[in-house]
């Protein structure tokens, strides 16, 4: 069964709950923390988490603004839920949190009079506030804020070591949605890290918009990590002596020091596993980007990261169809993406969003267009991805369980190895009928189809 962490259970000190909470998050895997932080002080604050809408007092959606698409599932989302709660005929105050309030916070109430109240992302931690105040419920105390503000389900664990991005690169919303980048401190880390250790958790993934440059904007005196590198090193030593795995994602190429380089490599704890979302391989659209870098330069760090981490996995991003990028220089990426031979890339076209420079600029590339060079890349990714997977065929690693999932022919456990990173890279289909969610496997992978192995249990 998947374990409910020990801060659940703060609602306890209350003899009866003030009310039932129904979540759903949308988006990327930092607004799972923040959701996740939330349901922490609910639950601290004497509230209960409900299964389903129809037994809530509340629901709260907590939305992703990152590209159009994004916005309008987040919208969906929260009308969908609207016209469930009104079919069931029961009053069930909705609360929309995340990205999107941040993003057009000013337009919203007019827009969805169905919600009954927008929280920013840098308001969430008055959550408790807001709903007390939809509900009603009127405190004689001061809310209780819980030292563990978790409530992890599972095996793996994200943990943000930052908010925000001082990047601002033409095709992004994020800087104007999450603000400036701001690092989390070192104490809060280590802390949660140690909570989360303590809960059970296998694997730590650390994330943030930009996790290269963790630690650029503290204090550089004093004891303590500095930088990504030293986090990480840090992080590794507080979760010993446990068996825990640490991964980071969301790296730039400019982050990829000397040191962070050593220490993924000479550090047992720390995965070879590196996330760098390249965006693009030529200067002149990386340049429109308001990115650094160039073709030359991302095959010399792509051939050295190779070369001192061996095995190393790597994920990367393509964003397609960038205004005035020509067929030429699409080639030059496909070819680019095929010589470097990435184990997993993401695919995304190009979206012209709201208030970025890029949604202005010249060269904006037709719907088709788009689609086509979009197909031909995420053609070329799932060939070199489903090519990776199957390398591993004949392999042994160790398998963390994830949970089970339902088939035509049964419940099946299912789990992930070191070179997948949970949630995106795929599975591995184990052949046992019994383990608990965050047992650690030793498994001989002797199938694969697309980006999922078969696993066989060997101890």
């Amino acid at each position: 069964m998947p374990r409910i962490f020990k801060d659940v259970s703060m609602s306890q000190q209350f003899e009866d709950a003030f009310g039932s909470i129904y979540y759903i998050t949308l988006g990327c895997a930092k607004n799972e923390v923040d959701t996740d932080r939330m349901r922490s002080l609910l639950l601290a604050a004497g509230y209960e988490v409900a299964d389903e809408v129809s037994e809530a007092d509340l629901a709260i959606v907590n939305t992703c603004s990152f590209l159009a698409s994004a916005t309008e599932e987040s919208i969906e989302a929260t009308l969908s839920l609207a016209e469930e709660v009104a079919d069931g005929v029961r009053s069930v105050p909705i609360v929309m949190c995340g990205c999107v309030p941040s993003r057009y916070g000013a337009d919203l109430p007019a827009e969805l009079p169905e919600v009954a109240a927008f929280v920013r992302t840098d308001e969430e931690d008055g959550i408790v506030s807001v709903v007390d105040g939809l509900l009603g419920v009127h405190r004689g105390a001061p809310v209780f804020v819980p030292e563990v503000k978790r409530t992890v389900e599972g095996a793996v664990a994200y943990v943000k070591i930052s908010d925000g991005c001082d990047r601002f690169c033409s095709f992004c919303a994020i800087p104007y949605i999450r603000g400036r980048y701001r690092s989390r401190p070192w104490s809060e880390i280590r802390e949660e890290v140690r909570d989360l250790v303590d809960s059970g958790v296998r694997e730590l993934v650390l994330i943030g918009q930009d996790t290269g440059i963790w630690g650029e904007d503290l204090p550089q005196e004093g004891p303590g990590p500095h930088n990504l590198a030293q986090l990480l090193v840090a992080v590794s030593e507080t979760a010993r002596p446990e068996h825990v795995w640490v991964r980071v994602l969301y790296l730039q190429p400019e982050g990829m020091t000397d040191e962070l380089i050593a220490a993924i490599r000479d550090t047992p704890e720390v995965l070879p596993y590196i996330d760098i979302p390249v965006q693009h391989c030529c200067g002149r659209v990386l340049k429109a980007m308001n990115r650094s870098g160039s073709e030359e330069e991302l095959d010399a760090l792509f051939a050295r990261l190779r070369r001192e981490i061996p095995g190393m996995i790597i994920r990367t991003t393509y964003l397609v169809g960038f205004p005035g990028e020509t067929e030429e220089e699409h080639e030059r990426m496909l070819a680019f993406m095929d010589r470097t031979g990435f184990d997993y890339t993401s695919v995304f076209a190009f979206s012209p969003e709201d208030g970025t420079r890029a949604a202005r600029m010249e060269g904006q590339l037709d719907e088709d267009e788009k689609l086509e060079r979009t197909q031909a890349a995420m053609d070329l990714a799932e060939s070199l991805g489903f090519a990776a997977t199957a390398a591993h065929v004949g392999e042994q690693a160790e398998v963390i369980v994830d949970g089970v999932e339902e088939t035509d022919d049964g419940p099946e456990l299912i789990g992930h190895a070191w070179f997948q990173a949970p949630d995106c890279d795929g599975a591995v289909h184990l052949d046992v009928k019994e383990a608990a969610v965050g047992d650690i496997l030793q498994v001989e992978f002797t199938d694969s189809f697309c980006y999922e192995l078969v696993g066989h249990v060997i101890g």
